[in-house]
């Protein structure tokens, strides 16, 4: 079995009859860049009309009914095109998200195409190699499982027993109801037990330009081998042999990387697939890709470009994840080696990059580490990606064990799923907050695990806002058996003091409650936390058991407060208020907690990696709070947008998310 790869940029490019890839950029496309995308308009009908149903629901979701359609999503002009075509320019992929096409040109095509008058740019496609492990097969002792599950998921129990997951299957919660995209090299699913029954609603190769993702004729013979592994591991089902985590979801496919005789992945064939999934409908993709350095060359990335905004991986991703899908990709395997931190696209804001931990919860050494070059914390998460078990593309009963982060980013993306199959009104912005902030190092993320190890116990049991007929309604779930459940289950929710008022939950289903809270004051902080009685001993149960959960009346977002378990020596708190809003609240305040004397540095920094305000100040015992009133460094009023709080705490990294608006 091949190991999984390490994904490294080459200085070379294709060439096909003394030709080379390159992007062609537009000035503009139907309407200039600034106009105003009108609902109801001929573009804004025209743009819609590309997306499905299923697409168009996902992105009213997370959008909102008038602005569902950007700048982006209009058509390239035909016109441009036209004009190409007529002096002998190929287009190979439309990338209507960047105003781009992707063509091969020579040197001459280069200045001809260069001085059209729609042209903004031409620059050339990146090219990328990966290398493979030598193939090597690994016998770890064998688990059984041990829960009355009706599944019996063989050697794959480890690597989502980790994770939590076949607690939630037993639950009757195995993904039904989302659409996952995947990226990869090829997948053998028609060929596999574990597969043969998955549902796939549509696949398509963006190296061939066809409809097969299975090795066909011109392949490399070991093409769809790392993309049928990875598809196991997230979609698989074959009892006493391998369970996917989320296996019941729907999936489409896309073929995005070329390995032949120097393995290559090209930047246009991956964007031009997350613009055909997100028209399609996906709810989250997961991609296995890595863009980096290897040898300095004139079409290298280095890790100055690892900063969120630079590659065209990650500005894809990034516009993906503004139109509402869930975004996962492997961190990189590079923390053995001279690169070592994390790669493209998993330098992205929103995307959510997935490091690998072993069977016992620690760092595999090859997993990418953070900060991205402007200083935010990475990876997001972790999962097992050390013995993973999956399927084998050479036989249809075969399998074989591996690592990497390639694999555990299909178990991440397969949380993701289970939460939100549980969850369907969760917006992508809240799923992401969710698996942060219920993995098991989210009190103190660093640039080795991140927030930590995801559970998709401890997602779907944390407790999440909808607004609903004009009011919010809090959704939670009780996985844990008791009986008793149903009856005494109840919020006590403050208004921001220690005055608590005690409510019944309203039981929608087994498990799953709701409560409506009263029309609040926008912006008005409430604290909450649930008791019930467990079912054996009758005593009484809190949830959390320390602390309370909060969140600011008008905004979806939960976090746990500050009180946290006393063996954590420093912590900081989520900002609050959030959104921040300078001429109503007069500063976003950060909490924190010192057991003991030391120092806090810290910087808060733009969307575009910009620092605005610099804190460095020694910290005594006990609960402090930290102050930001909106003004920079300089006395400026900063602008609206998305904003981070990079702390070092005596040694500990912290990053903090909030936005101010005016």
């Amino acid at each position: 079995m091949q190991k999984l790869i390490y994904l490294i940029l080459i200085a070379s490019v294709i060439t096909l009859n003394a030709q080379t890839k390159y992007f062609i950029y537009f000035k503009d496309k139907y309407l200039p860049e600034k106009s105003r995308l009108e609902k109801g308009s001929s573009y804004f009908i025209d743009a819609a009309n590309q997306l499905s149903e299923r697409s168009i629901e996902r992105r009213i979701k997370n959008m909102g009914e008038d602005e569902f359609i950007t700048y982006e999503d209009l058509t390239i002009n035909e016109q441009y095109l036209l004009t190409l075509e007529n002096i002998g320019i190929k287009t190979e992929k439309k990338l209507k998200w960047f105003n781009a096409i992707s063509a091969y040109l020579n040197e001459q095509q280069i200045q001809t195409v260069s001085n059209l008058e729609f042209v903004e740019k031409v620059e050339p496609v990146k090219v990328l190699v990966f290398k493979n492990f030598n193939e090597e097969h690994l016998n770890p002792l064998y688990k059984h499982n041990v829960l009355q599950n009706n599944l019996n998921y063989g050697n794959s129990f480890d690597q989502l027993q980790l994770s939590d997951i076949p607690i939630v299957h037993k639950k009757g919660i195995t993904g039904n109801g989302v659409l996952i995209g995947l990226l990869d090299s090829g997948f053998d699913w028609r060929d596999h037990e574990s597969l043969i029954n998955a549902k796939v609603l549509a696949e398509y190769d963006f190296i061939f330009n066809d409809r097969i993702t299975a090795n066909q004729p011109g392949d490399s013979p070991s093409q769809h081998n790392h993309g049928t592994y990875v598809f196991s591991i997230i979609g698989g089902k074959k009892d006493s042999a391998l369970i996917g985590a989320s296996f019941d979801s729907d999936f489409i496919l896309a073929k995005t990387e070329d390995i032949r005789s120097e393995t290559h992945i090209e930047e246009d064939n991956y964007a031009a697939a997350l613009i055909w999934m997100d028209s399609i409908g996906v709810d989250i993709t997961s991609s296995s890709l890595g863009y980096n350095l290897f040898d300095p060359t004139t079409y290298s990335y280095t890790y100055e470009q690892m900063d969120g905004k630079s590659t065209i991986v990650t500005k894809a991703i990034e516009l993906a994840f503004k139109r509402g899908i869930i975004t996962v990709t492997s961190a990189g395997n590079e923390g053995d080696d001279p690169w070592f931190h994390i790669v493209a696209p998993a330098d992205g804001f929103n995307v959510i990059a997935v490091g690998a931990v072993n069977s016992d919860n620690l760092n595999a050494p090859f997993s990418s580490r953070g900060p991205t070059y402007d200083g935010r914390i990475k990876p997001e998460v972790v999962a097992m990606g050390v013995n993973v078990y999956g399927a084998s593309a050479s036989g249809f009963s075969n399998y074989n064990f591996n690592g990497g982060t390639s694999a555990s980013a299909p178990i991440v993306s397969g949380v993701a799923a289970l939460l939100l199959s549980a969850h369907p009104h969760l917006k992508n912005t809240q799923v992401r907050e969710i698996l942060l902030e219920t993995s098991d190092n989210s009190s103190a993320p660093n640039n080795e695990i991140g927030y930590g190890l995801v559970s998709a116990l401890n997602a779907i049991e944390y407790p999440n806002l909808e607004f609903y007929r004009n009011s919010y309604r809090l959704h939670k779930m009780f996985l844990t058996d008791s009986s008793l459940i149903q009856q005494s289950s109840k919020i006590h929710y403050s208004l921001g003091d220690d005055n608590f008022i005690e409510r019944q939950l309203t039981p929608v289903r087994l498990s799953r409650f709701v409560f409506e809270f009263p029309e609040i004051a926008i912006g008005q902080e409430i604290n909450f936390y649930f008791t019930y009685k467990d079912s054996i001993s009758g005593a009484v149960i809190r949830n959390p058991e320390q602390g309370n959960y909060t969140f600011t009346y008008g905004q979806l977002k939960i976090y746990k407060n500050l009180l946290r378990p006393d063996n954590y020596q420093f912590v900081i708190s989520e900002p609050y208020p959030n959104p921040f809003l300078p001429f109503k609240h007069s500063f976003v305040k950060f909490n924190y907690r010192s057991n003991g004397p030391g120092t806090l540095k810290g910087v808060i920094i733009d969307a575009t990696g910009q620092k605005v305000k610099q804190y460095d100040m020694p910290v005594q015992k006990g609960e402090f709070s930290l102050e930001w009133d909106g003004y920079s460094d300089n006395g400026i009023l900063c602008a609206s947008g998305v904003y981070y709080f990079l702390v070092t705490l005596n040694g500990r990294e912290y990053g903090r998310k909030f936005v101010l608006l005016k």
